[in-house]
């Protein structure tokens, strides 16, 4: 029987299932997805078996992690009801599905986490919240729960009532990082950078920074600060940037998100 099966193998599902390929054997996982060719092509590709249907896959993993769409929902846990028992561990990625309405789906005995991955998990760089109620579990099923997200990069357990926030500031702003790359690799190609050069540069800049941030413990603004020599080209930027609402635009996006979390 595999420990660990994932239903629904789109970007996130891949990333997930990578991610645990770093830790775990390929026998420990199977996968399964409505797309056919995509499941024989990544059982060819990384050597991990694939279940012919929901179902199936219920039947014959420990932890099972939903990671379809929240629109296609219904039709997966319709699937997987009558297959799963007290004994799983449901683990959902969907954002603002809350636990009270995967149980209505599945039954009240059934026992669920909530979790929201980001993409980086597919190079084990990814930032994970997780919320379940930790009195359902047993201490070896915590710690199974803790292994699958460390696998994947660092995680965070954090109350329920937080996972639209944590949908925010980690599952969905990688998408905004990457459009601030793309924009600083831009703004040097402008001036004649190569746009290789100009990538690799904006890139890792954004890597060292945030490396900065999580391993120093200072805060963001006093790391800015250290940057900003008075009447230096870098406050020069700076002021441009609050001029022009790098802050209330990043703010905007996050309201916008946390908005959709909330309509399905």
């Amino acid at each position: 029987m595999a420990k660990i099966g994932i239903i629904g193998i789109g970007n996130m599902g891949l990333a997930i299932l990578k991610g645990l390929l770093h830790v775990y054997d390929k026998e420990d996982l199977m996968f399964t997805d409505v797309n056919k060719d995509r499941c024989t092509q990544i059982t060819e590709e990384l050597g991990v078996l694939h279940a012919d249907h929901n179902g199936q896959l219920a039947g014959n993993a420990k932890y099972i992690v939903l990671a379809v769409k929240p629109q296609y929902f219904t039709p997966v846990l319709a699937d997987i009801r009558n297959a799963v028992s007290e004994k799983n561990v449901i683990i959902s990625i969907a954002p603002g599905i809350t636990t009270t309405q995967l149980k209505e789906k599945l039954g009240d005995e059934k026992r669920v986490v909530r979790a929201m991955p980001n993409t980086p998990a597919l190079l084990g760089e990814g930032m994970t919240g997780v919320c379940y109620e930790k009195g359902v579990f047993s201490d070896e099923e915590q710690n199974a729960i803790k292994n699958i997200f460390s696998s994947l990069g660092k995680m965070r357990i954090v109350e329920e009532r937080l996972m639209n926030a944590v949908v925010c500031v980690s599952g969905s702003s990688p998408a905004y990082v990457y459009m601030f790359i793309e924009a600083l690799a831009d703004s040097a190609v402008k001036y004649g950078l190569p746009r290789d050069a100009a990538y690799e540069m904006a890139a890792q800049t954004v890597l060292g920074s945030a490396k900065m941030v999580l391993e120093t413990g200072e805060h963001p603004g006093a790391l800015k600060d250290k940057v900003c020599s008075p009447g230096g080209t870098t406050i020069a930027g700076v002021s441009a940037l609050e001029e022009h609402g790098l802050r209330n635009a990043v703010i905007k996006a996050t309201d916008a998100c946390f908005k959709k979390c909330t309509e399905f």
